[in-house]
């Protein structure tokens, strides 16, 4: 199918997942467009009951699906609950990518995740090496649930001709994010962590592992624009990445942090924690061609999402 037009003008739109950091950021830049958004909390569609999926999705049949809906977490989540980051994951893409097939959504994009890609790809990564060697082992099951996703989509689009597809984020933050103190994404924990000690004037805060991987830092408010634009140019079966295209170590982006929250103390690092992939970076020459690139860069994402963090945890200003 080549890369046609698609008009959201108009039509009906249900974001999966819309409480959490990506659905939220697409509530609000959905707001922008002449849409009919549609929405339904957990206590009413819980997204791993096929019979429950089916019978809304039939009730309301939305023309676009976003499926930004997941169990999530950072290193420790993902390696201590493994069982539900594998079937929570699978079981939300089966029911929702199957039942909008079967109620006919015209346009579905699966959120993806760039652990997806083998531990040791070449960098950057390239949407074409995904199952070309072995996973990071620490979040294999949210990983392998994820590939199964993609693999829907591109079944669903190979054998129905459904216009699906499938976009690869990298790391996220901002808004609505979760600062758990051991489950949370490096951002948000540094975030969380930084801002404590500095209330608390401790003197020395530890970051988790050597500080040397390299990571991609995506404004989540970025990420919800590149998805719009995307609905409405792209209709290829091809992964798509979407990142920045920079990188930086740990240990810098502690830096920037503790920068912007005010910390003047210490940063150390316990080696005893892991380090996860040694470098991530998405190639986003495919999502450059088509016209679009991040806008927010990190210093500012990072004042952003520590404003958000103080107001949504009603932390007093320190």
């Amino acid at each position: 199918m080549a890369n046609t037009p698609f008009n959201l003008k108009g039509k009906t739109v249900f974001v999966a997942g819309h409480r959490g950091m990506v659905g939220s950021a697409l509530v609000r830049r959905l707001a922008q467009e002449d849409v009919e958004l549609l929405t339904v909390p957990r206590s009413e569609v819980d997204l791993r009951d096929q019979a429950a999926v089916n019978k809304w999705l039939a009730a309301r049949r939305p023309q676009v699906v976003f499926l930004a809906s997941a169990k999530v977490g950072g290193i420790v989540a993902n390696d201590t609950m493994r069982a539900e980051f594998l079937y929570d994951n699978l079981a939300i893409a089966a029911n929702v990518i199957h039942a909008s097939h079967v109620n006919g959504c015209e346009k579905l994009m699966f959120l993806g995740s760039s652990c997806i890609y083998p531990k040791l790809a070449p960098q950057p990564l390239r949407e074409d090496s995904m199952l070309t060697g072995p996973l990071e082992a620490t979040n294999e099951p949210y990983a392998i649930a994820k590939i199964a996703g993609i693999k829907m989509v591109e079944a669903y689009r190979s054998q129905y001709g459904a216009d699906f597809l499938s976009v690869m984020p990298t790391n996220l933050y901002g808004r609505g994010d979760n600062y758990h103190p051991e489950y949370s994404h490096v951002v948000a924990a540094l975030i969380r962590r930084f801002h404590e000690a500095k209330a608390s004037g401790v003197r020395s805060v530890a970051v988790w592992g050597t500080g040397t991987p390299r990571r991609e830092f995506l404004y989540v408010d970025d990420l919800a624009d590149a998805c719009i634009h995307l609905m409405k140019v792209y209709s290829t079966g091809e992964l798509i990445n979407v990142g920045t295209g920079k990188d930086i170590t740990i240990a810098e982006f502690a830096h920037v942090v503790a920068t912007t929250v005010g910390y003047t103390g210490e940063i150390s690092f316990d080696t005893s924690r892991p380090d996860g992939t040694p470098r991530k970076l998405l190639d986003v020459s495919r999502l450059a061609k088509l016209g679009w690139r991040a806008m927010t860069p990190l210093e500012e994402g990072i004042r952003l999402a520590y404003e958000a963090y103080l107001s949504e945890t009603k932390q007093p200003t320190v």
